[in-house]
């Protein structure tokens, strides 16, 4: 038994470095434009652009492990089952579980793995990629600023931006904690501008279209809805150009740093969901290593194929299902349909049933 299952570790764990490989190569050169342009615009040196090319390396783990380790479970049972070597093995009365019991071993310890590198090591990588974008020379102070992230740099405000498109901002949360017992002023608009005042040291943020609280004169925990078409803001920018005051992310923060926020934000009645959902994100993505893995295998065995093309192109049609799912999971969530720590979820949730009831079929059957 010990022999076979050598062998079978041996026809993975080849095309699981070979998929790695070409697939994290080819992420980053999907990077190149963005790259080019800090070295043709901005004028970047080649150190920083290899810092960068190193920063980049953690995240897209995230990615191509799990494609990569779904390629190498479909290659190497679909080469064995075209061969007929499953079939001896189940003839000669050798349980399959046993068989392939070693190679999900790999597929939890390969989740694990990443649910530290997502912890860890991503969090830090994509915030020191954010610093070094940063000190590259860009000239407009609001490049510094990036949608999906709370940013509390400025004084007494909290900013929330779910998308920027160019210098064009859409969907804005904008919160004023007033203290401890005391209710959060929140306005809200559907779009955007920052206009620099540099002589100043200032930033004007101009919105559009939305509403706000303003608090009573006579009774100041007491607010007001105002409408408005357009309404302006003056910010602070000095705190906010400091590079080592740089706001994080929730991909950029680990675990307990995001627990601590949802916990900050939660005393302060500011909305939660994007940080819960990077918190579910990082464990679910990590997992989906193993799930992959787990409906890969029985696939593998039923297609009998041995084509690298084929299988190839199973992986990519998994992974391009998993990801849509993914999507829409965010987008549930962020509606308020479920609960992220359930939306987030159900992608691993369809695959792993799949996978664990053809694994259990070709198994006990």
């Amino acid at each position: 038994m010990r022999i076979l299952r050598d062998y079978f570790l041996r026809e993975y764990f080849g095309p699981l470095f070979l998929s790695l490989i070409v697939l994290t190569f080819v992420m980053l050169l999907g990077n190149l434009v963005k790259i080019a342009d800090l070295v043709i615009n901005k004028g970047v040196d080649i150190f920083t652009v290899f810092k960068l090319f190193l920063f980049m390396i953690p995240a897209l783990l995230t990615y191509t492990l799990p494609i990569a380790n779904l390629v190498a479970v479909l290659m190497s049972t679909g080469r064995l089952s075209n061969d007929n070597e499953i079939l001896t093995i189940r003839v000669s009365g050798i349980n399959l579980f046993r068989f392939i019991s070693p190679v999900l071993i790999i597929g939890i310890l390969l989740s694990l793995l990443l649910v530290i590198l997502n912890d860890k090591i991503i969090p830090y990588a994509h915030f020191a990629s954010r610093k070094t974008l940063i000190e590259v020379g860009v000239k407009n102070p609001t490049a510094a600023l990036e949608p999906g992230v709370f940013i509390t740099s400025f004084e007494k405000y909290i900013l929330f931006i779910y998308s920027i498109d160019k210098d064009k901002l859409h969907n804005i949360r904008v919160y004023e904690p007033q203290g401890e017992d005391k209710p959060t002023r929140i306005i809200v608009a559907k779009s955007g501008e920052f206009i620099s005042i540099p002589e100043k040291n200032m930033l004007k943020l101009k919105l559009n279209d939305g509403t706000a609280d303003e608090p009573d004169p006579a009774n100041p925990t007491t607010f007001y809805k105002l409408n408005f078409k357009t309404y302006y803001m003056s910010l602070n920018l000095a705190q906010m150009q400091d590079k080592d005051k740089i706001e994080k992310k929730p991909k950029d923060m680990t675990i307990g740093e995001i627990e601590e926020q949802i916990s900050k934000f939660q005393k302060q009645k500011i909305d939660i969901i994007p940080l819960l959902i990077e918190l579910n994100k990082k464990i679910a993505l990590a997992f989906a290593c193993f799930i992959f893995m787990l409906f890969g295998l029985p696939i593998g065995i039923i297609t009998h194929r041995r084509e690298k093309s084929i299988n190839f192109g199973i992986s990519l049609a998994v992974m391009g299902i998993y990801y849509l799912l993914l999507v829409a999971s965010e987008s549930i969530a962020l509606n308020e349909l479920l609960p992220p720590q359930i939306s987030i979820w159900i992608p691993n949730f369809i695959f792993g049933t799949i996978g664990a009831f053809l694994t259990f079929k070709l198994c006990v059957f």
